[in-house]
């Protein structure tokens, strides 16, 4: 059985390690709780954190394991056929929510060792 706290910590140090900036994920997190999981794939597109909008995307598709949330191909119309089921949904918000988070925890512990903004 997979551990998704773990999956998510560990992708939450992938954000920090590509130089996502603390600021957009506060700011998707914000977007994610508010207005959920399509919102917040609209916002980081629109701010143009193509890398970010990439690193969820892939995230969903391989998390869980051999259960992707999110399917191929475009991820807008991906997340609206994810939308068509409530409870993947929810899942796949709680997944990036746990994973935001520990990304804005990894950015925060880099800064706090003098490893940058």
């Amino acid at each position: 059985m997979e551990n998704l706290d773990f999956a998510c910590a560990e992708f939450g140090r992938q954000l920090a390690a590509n130089g996502i900036q603390e600021k957009i994920l506060t700011d998707t997190l914000v977007v994610l709780e508010e207005k959920g999981v399509y919102a917040a794939f609209l916002f980081v597109k629109a701010r143009g954190e193509t890398a970010l909008l990439n690193l969820f995307s892939d995230f969903l598709r391989g998390t869980p394991s051999g259960a992707q949330l999110l399917g191929n191909g475009d991820p807008f119309n991906a997340l609206q056929k994810l939308a068509e089921d409530l409870d993947r949904l929810l899942f796949a918000q709680d997944l990036l929510r746990q994973s935001i988070i520990y990304g804005r925890y990894h950015v925060k512990a880099r800064r706090a060792a003098g490893g940058g903004k």
